[in-house]
């Protein structure tokens, strides 16, 4: 039977419409609209020192840009918070696998996330600079702990959560072990699994940030935190305001460009929500 027969109708959507059902539009949009309350706020409130435009934060951005300062200070920044972060989702893995597979495994992790979850990183970071001295280990080490928990947690909720049914189907195949988390429980609990990612890397991404901020380097040249600690001091506001800017930029492009990239091509293709 033809499609007419039913009496379908299709409307063309107008360039408007098309326009608006871009999600990327949308939030640009929203983009825009901020820039422009933050510019008028700036020229009206007429003080660079307390709130420099959104033109002259431009302009210090792209000059840093050039100068090639700000891109050196954030890949110093990316490279110890990549380092914190495989090491934290490394250990998050076998607690998890620990906990999914026997008994005391899954009491030691409750009772670990119950104990240093609520645990803010930053707190720990005078004792690793006691322990590890002033440099990237003490960052690391706090950056472990900010990823650690929060991953290892959603991704044991994932894994409790998968139906008996999957259950029963590896172990009719077979599966136990590390294949068995491999192959049934990860991909069926993925959604869990990748909104504990996103969240460890923001938890790690401003762990860094705060303590770059407070207490300096990380490595000879230091981070993004430090390049808005050192301008703070010689009043370079919009200098401090371009730091702020490209910290939230790296956050937007790891969240558009990583984690929708992950999520389109997992959970939204295999039909599940995250």
């Amino acid at each position: 039977m033809r499609e007419q027969d039913f009496g379908v109708v299709r409307k063309p959507l107008s360039v408007l419409e098309r326009i608006y059902g871009n999600g990327f539009v949308r939030k640009g949009l929203i983009l825009a609209v901020l820039a422009a309350i933050w510019q008028v706020y700036g020229l009206y409130l007429d003080n660079p020192l307390l709130l420099p435009t959104f033109f002259a934060t431009l302009r210090s951005f792209f000059e840093r840009i050039a100068s090639g300062e700000l891109p050196l200070k954030a890949l110093t920044s990316i490279e110890v918070l990549l380092q914190g972060y495989a090491i934290g989702l490394a250990l998050a893995l076998v607690f998890t696998i620990a906990a999914i597979t026997t008994r005391i495994g899954n009491d030691l992790l409750e009772t670990l996330t119950a104990m240093f979850n609520p645990l803010p990183a930053i707190a720990l970071l005078p004792l690793a600079l006691i322990w590890f001295g002033l440099g990237s280990p003490s960052i690391v080490f706090v950056l472990v702990h900010a990823v650690l928990w929060p991953v290892a947690l959603n991704t044991h909720s994932g894994f409790q959560g998968v139906s008996g049914t999957l259950r029963m189907v590896g172990r009719n195949y077979g599966l136990s072990g590390v294949r068995y988390v491999w192959k049934i429980l990860i991909p069926a609990a993925f959604p869990s699994i990748l909104s504990g990612l996103k969240i460890g890397w923001a938890f790690a991404w401003r762990t860094l940030i705060a303590a770059e901020l407070v207490f300096g380097t990380t490595s000879g040249s230091g981070g993004l935190g430090w390049f808005i600690y050192e301008n703070k001091n010689t009043l370079d506001i919009p200098a401090v305001f371009a730091g702020l800017f490209t910290v939230i930029l790296i956050g937007l492009l790891v969240e558009s460009l990583i984690f929708r990239t992950v999520e389109r091509h997992t959970v939204r293709r295999w039909g599940m929500h995250v």
